[in-house]
């Protein structure tokens, strides 16, 4: 579903975030991004979404090499790759509903998304995804009167709303408590599971990594320091990457 191919991303022309990356993640994977801050985490996943442009190397969704597509096709692509952020995202003094809706926007025309123009079916996609994050009795609650992880869970529901196929999420959890960060982990594994979603998240907590993703990829100066099975890893494997 996803297929790096010596992929580079230079910034400035002088940082080197992403060194020389190959990569394949198969459709369905619960795949976990670990490694130091500064590590490329961030880059790599906004190199997938072409948030980023690589400075080398090709980028494949669905054997589809993105590189050369032009924006109503980019737009088609992305469509289908939700992205979510540390930060949540939102419009704070939006209403939920409002936030979840701009999950639609992919599917309208510019004249139809610049007016926020929303029928009866998008309305539906929107509380049914808040169903599957439990927040359906929050629909029109605003925004900034959410706690960190009920924002974040509506940042879920977003993208849950392009009916995507692939999940990219940028530490998430980072900024939540335990609890909330498990909560929220939670619903990233009924999603992968129940509708086969491929989901790639970095993490900055192991343990979190271990529990919950199946496929762990550890990320050191911008390369791959290792690519194993979750239950594969050893504290010594840890200790080396972390040093």
């Amino acid at each position: 579903m996803i297929k790096l191919e010596n992929v580079s991303v230079l910034y400035n022309k002088k940082i080197l975030a992403v060194d020389n990356i190959s990569l394949n993640i198969g459709k369905g994977e619960f795949v976990g991004i670990i490694g130091l801050s500064g590590s490329g985490k961030s880059s790599l996943l906004k190199t997938i979404n072409f948030l980023v442009k690589p400075s080398n190397g090709n980028i494949y969704i669905d054997d589809t090499d993105i590189a050369p597509l032009r924006d109503r096709e980019l737009r088609r692509i992305r469509r289908e790759i939700g992205f979510i952020f540390q930060d949540y995202n939102l419009v704070e003094r939006s209403s939920v509903l409002e936030n979840v809706l701009v999950g639609r926007l992919g599917y309208k025309s510019s004249l139809k998304s610049f007016f926020g123009l929303f029928d009866d079916e998008d309305y539906k996609v929107a509380i049914d995804a808040l169903k599957q994050v439990g927040l359906e009795e929050k629909i029109f609650v605003r925004a900034d009167q959410l706690s960190g992880g009920q924002k974040q869970r509506v940042a879920i529901a977003k993208t849950l709303c392009q009916r995507p196929k692939i999940v990219l999420a940028d530490e998430p959890v980072s900024s939540l408590d335990l609890s909330s960060a498990q909560t929220v982990m939670d619903y990233f594994k009924v999603i992968n599971e129940k509708r086969k979603i491929t989901i790639m998240i970095n993490l900055h907590d192991v343990s979190l990594a271990k529990k919950y993703c199946s496929r762990i990829v550890a990320l050191k100066s911008g390369k791959i320091f290792f690519d194993r099975e979750a239950g594969d890893l050893d504290d010594q494997q840890l200790q080396k990457l972390y040093q």
